[in-house]
């Protein structure tokens, strides 16, 4: 048994010992975050040695991976984790050129839904992007929180507040995603959200771009009225991660009505369809 100075030498290196080990872990959101610089780096990581390197348990980082492949950044494979993999999507510039006439009238349309005053969030899409535009033209004066640099720019002459979320730049989609970005939109309560998506079913409403299923997941949490925009052309389809369910939105603004099992869900939900004005 250690007495004296003896035990007191053993007392104060297990105390610098356990405050190596608390500055060793890093907190979640950083761990996740550099799980994602891993996967840039190279095309597969394993639990083990993630384990090691953070300085956590294999259950930790397990628990880290399941995460984030929810969000739809990464792909789960046995032992570790690689990139996600979504096959071929059109890009923004892809998607701003096609149906532009649509979604430029249910941007306006949905331009209408926003009070002089309001809050809100709006997240990254080529609808949205002329959701912007619209809001800029009709001068409404509001403020806007956004991660896509195309909606910033939209707005930054109008009379709208505009601030951008910070977060892990994808320079395809000129927006921004991530824990950073989740963390920032968490601190607000808007009054509205207004997003797009990859698609729509009965089963709700998805995304293809990795990470930006989160981003709506968040906005849909923070607003007290929840818009969705879409084109008819993405009725029935489904993207890679869930963002939501249909009872997670209050409107969805269409240039098209929907109709079977689509319509009935979105009736059974109390969703209200706004039809944009193409008169």
């Amino acid at each position: 048994m250690l007495t004296g100075p003896e035990f007191k030498m053993s007392k104060t290196k297990a105390k610098q010992k356990d405050a190596r080990k608390g500055r060793d872990r890093l907190k979640k959101s950083d761990r996740r975050r550099q799980i994602l610089l891993e996967l840039k780096l190279r095309p597969h990581v394993r639990i083990s040695d993630l384990a090691r390197s953070f300085n956590v348990s294999t259950e930790t980082v397990r628990r880290d991976f399941d995460a984030l492949a929810k969000d739809g950044l990464l792909a789960r494979a046995h032992g570790g984790a690689s990139t996600a993999s979504q096959g071929h999507y059109p890009s923004l510039d892809e998607r701003t050129a096609a149906r532009a006439a649509e979604r430029a009238r249910i941007g306006e349309t949905a331009a209408a839904l926003v009070q002089e005053g309001d809050t809100v969030m709006i997240d990254s899409g080529s609808t949205t992007i002329q959701l912007a535009r619209a809001l800029a033209l009709q001068g409404r004066s509001c403020t806007v929180i956004t991660n896509s640099i195309p909606v910033a720019a939209a707005l930054g002459d109008s009379a709208a507040d505009v601030i951008l979320c910070p977060g892990e730049f994808l320079p395809a989609e000129s927006a921004v995603v991530g824990a950073d970005t989740l963390e920032y939109l968490s601190r607000f309560n808007v009054d509205r959200c207004l997003i797009g998506a990859t698609g729509l079913t009965d089963e709700g409403v998805s995304e293809a771009i990795s990470g930006f299923a989160a981003i709506k997941r968040m906005m849909l949490q923070r607003a007290a009225n929840r818009h969705l925009l879409i084109d008819a052309q993405k009725f029935g389809c489904k993207g890679l991660v869930r963002a939501g369910a249909l009872a997670d939105l209050d409107s969805v603004v269409v240039d098209t009505a929907p109709t079977g099992p689509l319509r009935a869900e979105l009736d059974a939900a109390g969703v209200e369809i706004v039809l944009a004005d193409f008169g």
